[in-house]
């Protein structure tokens, strides 16, 4: 079928009216309706029903204006990814990262990216599997590990450390640990060990369970361990950026810590200049500097 034909087509079918459509297009009347004829003839199946009141679909007017539409709406979507590249930040960014980091850390912070671009359109994808870049599955990522797919731009954020944390609260109701073994009197808080989580992490939480506490609470995400800390549970394994955001924990025995987990951005080549892409990078580096700017600092204290 002829592009130029569709296009008239869809025209017609969007404004019921061969006027309209030819003013919209910047044709004459006849011109579209000569047209609208080559198409039924073309496809032998008569597309609109005329009466007095303008153009009504037909059935296969209407299957045929259901995949224009589709057309019309990829165009649309194709032509703004160009634009974005030249132009200011709007369109839809497809983002992925684990629960725990998508939970704690970026979406608090997302209001931040929307004042500054408030015509961007954002899917996060939250999940432990590590979507397929090169093939589209995402647009960007934030990683617990470094990316091994090809054609990738990665960035490497910083590192993080899984520790304890518990509430002043429940701190003095229940005392404060002084070695590992004053574990054992404690509510631990932690993910299942078997629940997919970076390695270091899952070590720590094996680790802590072996001191056979009395009672545990394993939770599969580390926003829910979050909840429960604040919530004076018990004490529980968290990764070192909540302190940013979240200033009244209490870190407990700070000599007990996971290995180093890093964090990597990447996005497909195919995206370097996407200005929507580069945009989040820009304010992920933002925020990441101004994050250990502060644990540096709370270190420090």
């Amino acid at each position: 079928m002829d592009w130029d034909k569709l296009r008239i087509f869809h025209a017609v079918a969007d404004a019921g009216s061969l006027t309209h459509a030819g003013e919209t297009l910047h044709l004459s009347q006849s011109a579209v309706s000569r047209q609208i004829r080559a198409l039924e003839e073309s496809l032998g199946t008569t597309l609109f029903h005329r009466h007095a009141r303008g153009l009504i679909l037909t059935e296969q007017g209407e299957l045929l204006f259901d995949a224009t539409s589709a057309m019309v709406r990829k165009l649309d979507t194709t032509s703004a990814r160009i634009r974005d590249s030249e132009e200011h930040v709007y369109g839809e960014l497809k983002l992925t990262t684990t629960t725990g980091f998508g939970t704690l850390w970026l979406v608090p912070r997302l209001a931040k990216l929307y004042e500054r671009y408030p015509d961007l359109k954002i899917d996060l994808i939250l999940e432990e599997r590590v979507l397929d870049l090169p093939m589209r599955e995402a647009d960007v990522a934030i990683r617990m590990k470094e990316p091994n797919q090809q054609d990738l731009i990665r960035r490497r954020l910083l590192n993080i450390r899984m520790r304890l944390y518990a509430t002043q609260e429940y701190l003095t109701k229940n005392g404060t640990p002084k070695r590992l073994e004053d574990l054992a009197r404690h509510r631990i808080i932690c993910q299942n060990p078997s629940t997919p989580q970076v390695s270091s992490g899952a070590m720590l939480a094996k680790m802590l369970l072996s001191q056979n506490s009395p009672s545990t609470l394993l939770v599969n995400s580390y926003f829910g361990v979050l909840q429960a800390v604040q919530s004076n549970v018990g004490i529980g394994v968290l990764p070192d950026y909540v302190s940013i955001d979240v200033p009244d924990l209490v870190r407990v025995l700070p000599d007990i810590e996971s290995s180093e987990v890093p964090v990597f951005l990447a996005f497909p080549e195919e995206l370097r200049t996407s200005r929507r892409v580069s945009a989040f990078r820009d304010f992920v580096l933002e925020e990441i500097q101004a994050m250990k700017r502060g644990l540096t600092e709370g270190e420090t204290a």
